[in-house]
């Protein structure tokens, strides 16, 4: 499948990453992302040997959706320096098993990682933990399924995943966490689906969008006809 590019400029590039493909390599020594990345840099611009090309941020193996990555090293600066101000908006969607109560709401939760199991738990206070939050909207719901939109406050791993879980709507699909396999949804039903930042040369605010896939929906809409 050939690289999506979403947004290019002197510093940045931003790509939509399918579910499956690792973001980065990691031990398997699978192709990545950012090896797809390089390459394309290499290619368009006639480089010679190697690309740089930095990592910003990363997606779990099984979800999809909009990645940033920098192409110099000034570029890699400034964006950085928002990550850690959080001034970078992420925008997430999923598709979920039941419904949230409250329908819209904050969930915020203390969370570790179980580097064995490579999952992260919701426990109570009173050791290693961090804080996870994210805010969501239920979109749609037939009681059995949800569309949620989610705005993360916080980046700890596997955040939306963990939480959903907790409250009992986990992604359709993570059945690392509880939920179903579902036909037609591939990798997990979370996807990074939009991501805003201010421009490294104007200052000025970009975003970029990926929309869910079509199939979320009328999953709802059947299962509600049903």
């Amino acid at each position: 499948m050939p690289l999506e590019v979403l947004y290019e400029d002197n510093h940045l590039i931003a790509v939509y990453k399918p579910a499956g493909l690792l973001t980065q390599k990691d031990k398997t020594g699978d192709m990545s992302l950012l090896d797809e990345v390089r390459d394309y840099l290499i290619k368009k611009y006639h480089k010679p040997g190697n690309a740089f090309v930095g990592m910003l941020h990363r997606l779990d193996r099984p979800v999809s959706g909009i990645v940033l990555f920098a192409k110099t090293s000034k570029g890699a600066s400034r964006l950085s320096e928002q990550f850690r101000n959080r001034t970078i908006r992420k925008t997430y969607h999923c598709l979920a098993r039941g419904s949230p109560r409250p329908l819209n709401g904050v969930l915020k939760n203390y969370v570790v990682k179980d580097h064995s199991a490579n999952k992260t738990g919701v426990v109570n206070t009173g050791g290693k933990e961090e804080v996870a939050e994210l805010a969501y909207e239920t979109q749609l719901t037939d009681g059995h399924y949800a569309l949620l939109k989610i705005l993360l406050k916080t980046g700890k791993s596997h955040q939306i995943r963990s939480q959903l879980a907790y409250i009992g709507c986990p992604i359709i699909g993570d059945v690392k966490y509880g939920a179903p396999l579902v036909c037609d949804i591939n990798g997990i039903a979370l996807i990074a689906s939009e991501l805003s930042f201010n421009s490294t040369i104007s200052g000025k605010r970009i975003t970029i969008t990926a929309p869910y896939p079509d199939n979320w929906v009328k999953l709802i809409k059947q299962h509600a006809k049903s």
